[in-house]
């Protein structure tokens, strides 16, 4: 008697992803890391990918803080929720809550040193669960300073500026991620900031690093 084998067609199926731009995408429901000086124009490129509300949780009394004209070249300033808790036990607390919720696509949290695994895992949990919830399959992006280093996170991005002549350029390395091999790409800005709006976003060309 002859016994059927089974279809590996669903476990090779590729994960619901967003689409950044061109090549780089973010697995939804789980956490990614974003590090390097210019990790913040990433995640605020990120945003403008989505739609509905973005979360961005940082320490009250941390010194960057995003301009407010930073912020509406890439997106609506209404759909950017400010959440600011006082101590930095409660900056992973508040994204894993509003990432069981479900209720918002995107949540960044803008952190001065790299968590470890077990919170990381329970990061993963939350996006889980909140994607179990049926209202989203939310994205966790965690910020973190120089190379990073977040341990099991999905994916790990690092964006550095490369600014030269009339037009803003950035370096884009991905480090790590679970389905992709390390890679590098230049970014090119090809439209003059001031004439930035939510309704006419800055064109992006991205192009393999030789």
């Amino acid at each position: 008697m002859s016994i059927p084998l089974l279809s590996r067609t669903h476990a090779h199926r590729p994960a619901p992803h967003l689409t950044v731009m061109g090549p780089v995408a973010l697995t939804l429901g789980r956490v990614h890391e974003i590090c390097g000086s210019a990790r913040r124009t990433l995640a605020l490129m990120a945003a403008a990918a989505t739609e509905g509300p973005v979360f961005w949780i940082q320490l009250d009394w941390a010194p960057d803080r995003l301009y407010p004209d930073t912020v509406a070249a890439f997106i609506p300033p209404g759909r950017l929720t400010h959440v600011r808790p006082l101590h930095p036990t409660d900056l992973l607390w508040c994204m894993e809550e509003t990432l069981r919720s479900g209720a918002v696509p995107l949540v960044i949290a803008d952190l001065p040193d790299p968590p470890g695994l077990t919170p990381v895992r329970r990061l993963h949990l939350a996006a889980e669960a909140g994607a179990a919830t049926g209202r989203s399959r939310p994205i966790g992006l965690i910020l973190t300073p120089g190379q990073g280093g977040a341990a099991g996170v999905e994916s790990r991005w690092h964006m550095a500026p490369r600014h030269g002549g009339e037009h803003n350029m950035w370096r884009l390395d991905r480090l790590r991620a679970r389905t992709a091999p390390p890679k590098t790409w230049h970014l090119h800005a090809t439209a003059d900031p001031e004439t930035l709006s939510p309704a006419h976003p800055r064109p992006m060309e991205i192009r393999d690093a030789p």
